[in-house]
């Protein structure tokens, strides 16, 4: 977490170059043995999970993942349209409230990440209200913390609890004053993903399938490439204004409880959006 802080500027100056279209990345994982107990999965099993989520052993993995893209930029151009002004989350242990924000678009399928079947946006955090309680662990910093529990009021995190390895959580959220922050917001269809063990890995775990997908949150920095017009061109001032997080930590911590997620519309209609492991738009 020092290292993080220590590396903001650099990070930062990163972000707008990237925002600005001169530097690019992908992320992709190659499993370990060390990897796999952290998973308490086998070192096959561990592999087993990354050949079937990136079809691997697909006779046509380009084509698969290519649908993928497509779809997911279905259901990304839906919610574009739809111009949710807030989104409602609730399941047992979950009732969360988040403002989406002006000027927002949905974000996925960037080639960043493999494999990746996340939607996502960053939020305004100022709107996040309510409580909501994580059904899978966190490996983070070389620790697993297990029963996440976190509360928020006016868009920070005001209490926090943790099964196993609260002391972490409790720091993690304490780094900066952005770290107690919503900066993503993110939704996977079940449909999509084939991940469906724990991985303990940010990677897989944030895009992880099963019968009811995934929802999860992440506390700390936002990604300004969410923003829906020239993400270049937004200055530091004007993040903050749209309510664009910064902190020098992203931490995304996962629910694959069953959920319904019901969104509010400009026209103050609600639409269920997410339903049963699978967007509904």
């Amino acid at each position: 977490m020092l290292a993080r802080k220590t590396l903001r500027p650099y990070r930062d100056w990163l972000d707008r170059k990237e925002a600005a279209g001169r530097y690019s990345w992908t992320l992709g994982l190659y499993g370990t043995p060390a990897m796999a107990k952290a998973a308490r999965l086998s070192h096959k099993e561990y592999w087993g999970q990354i050949i079937e989520a990136c079809f691997l052993d697909d006779a046509d993995p380009i084509a698969r993942w290519r649908g993928v893209s497509r779809e997911n930029a279905r259901i990304r151009r839906r919610l574009d349209r739809l111009e949710l002004v807030s989104i409602h989350v609730e399941s047992d242990g979950i009732d969360l409230h988040v403002a989406v924000g002006a000027r927002r678009r949905w974000l996925g399928s960037t080639g960043h990440n493999i494999p990746s079947f996340e939607i996502f946006t960053s939020p305004d955090w100022r709107g996040t209200e309510g409580e909501i309680s994580f059904n899978e662990p966190l490996y983070r910093y070389g620790s697993l913390i297990e029963g996440i529990s976190l509360r928020f009021s006016k868009g920070r995190v005001v209490e926090a609890a943790a099964r196993r390895n609260e002391d972490l959580l409790q720091t993690m959220l304490a780094t900066d004053e952005g770290s107690c922050r919503v900066g993503e917001i993110s939704l996977t269809d079940g449909r999509m993903s084939p991940i469906t063990r724990f991985m303990a890995d940010t990677l897989y775990d944030e895009n992880r399938g099963g019968p009811q997908g995934n929802f999860h949150l992440a506390v700390g920095s936002a990604y300004l490439d969410a923003f829906a017009d020239d993400a270049a061109g937004l200055s530091r001032r004007d993040g903050a204004r749209l309510g664009f997080n910064r902190s020098s930590v992203h931490t995304d911590i996962v629910s694959t409880a069953r959920r319904e997620v019901t969104a509010r519309l400009p026209s103050g209609r609600s639409k269920v959006i997410y339903r049963d492991g699978r967007f509904t738009v």
